[in-house]
């Protein structure tokens, strides 16, 4: 798993959503993900849409993942 393919899989399960992942050893990833699905939603609850985008790849080949999670208006 690198950057650029958990990139993939959260804008699969978030579609419209920019995304930016980095990861020095291709387990453990920082994501920045802004998407209008957040919108009303607590900090757990859009972790969970973002986890979730993943399934059972957290846990296994993604080890550690660190989230910003905003909305569009929230990243300006």
């Amino acid at each position: 798993m690198n950057p650029e393919e958990l990139a993939q899989l959260i804008r699969a399960g978030l579609p419209g959503a920019e995304v930016w992942v980095q990861s020095d050893d291709n387990t453990h990833f920082s994501a920045r993900v802004v998407s209008r699905e957040f919108t009303g939603k607590r900090s757990l609850a859009r972790h969970q849409l973002v986890y979730k985008a993943l399934g059972e790849r957290m846990g296994r080949e993604i080890h550690a993942l660190s989230i910003e999670a905003l909305t569009p208006d929230e990243s300006r």
